[in-house]
């Protein structure tokens, strides 16, 4: 968490070897962290022209596009990563977060799909999806996802609350209290939103 030092070993380490694309790229992640978006895009754009098949750092200047607002550059960063690297998980959930920001919902879904089929694991992949399956009205299926990710992160007090709100939206006004409640239990009581019957 020492950004400040990381970054400036990394100048010493472009100084002495300024092909350096790690270095590029790890100090554009330092960049990143402390919220300097400008400059870690630098750097971002700096590895990419050193190494052009470098798929973390297209993936990273597009989560820093994201992060910006600006989900058309950031999302083809992402397809460069995926084009590079076709088992690239994080890309395909990132790109597939921007498309949901940007309303394309059947995008986002099959984006998120191919992170799921690379790493069945990551609760977020589900959540996310999740989410989209809310928006689309899918609420079965939100059902499912939000049950996996809480089977994957049991403390998760948003995957709960999602999950009420789609049983809610079935009628199943029980198991949507149950959940409420149970997210209420993992969160602070205040910030959780209270159920609309």
């Amino acid at each position: 968490g020492q950004f400040d030092r990381a970054i400036a070993d990394y100048a010493v380490a472009i100084e002495l070897d300024p092909n350096n694309d790690t270095a590029y790229l790890d100090r554009g992640n330092a960049y990143d962290n402390k919220s300097e978006y400008s400059k870690a895009i630098a750097d971002y754009t700096s590895a990419i022209a050193l190494n052009p098949k470098l798929a973390e750092a297209y993936n990273n200047r597009g989560y820093v596009y994201a992060e910006t607002g600006d989900n058309n550059r950031a999302i083809n960063d992402y397809t460069m990563a995926i084009e590079l690297n076709r088992n690239y998980a994080e890309a395909y959930y990132n790109r597939g977060y921007a498309y949901d920001e940007k309303g394309g919902y059947d995008e986002a879904i099959a984006d998120y799909n191919a992170a799921i089929a690379i790493n069945p694991n990551d609760p977020e992949a589900y959540s996310s999806r999740g989410h989209v399956y809310i928006e689309k009205s899918m609420y079965y299926e939100a059902v499912d996802d939000y049950t996996r990710a809480i089977e994957l992160d049991p403390r998760s007090a948003s995957c709960y609350y999602n999950r009420g709100l789609a049983y809610q939206k079935l009628g199943e006004l029980g198991k949507a209290e149950d959940d409420f409640n149970k997210a209420k239990e993992l969160s602070n009581p205040s910030s959780t939103p209270a159920p609309v019957n």
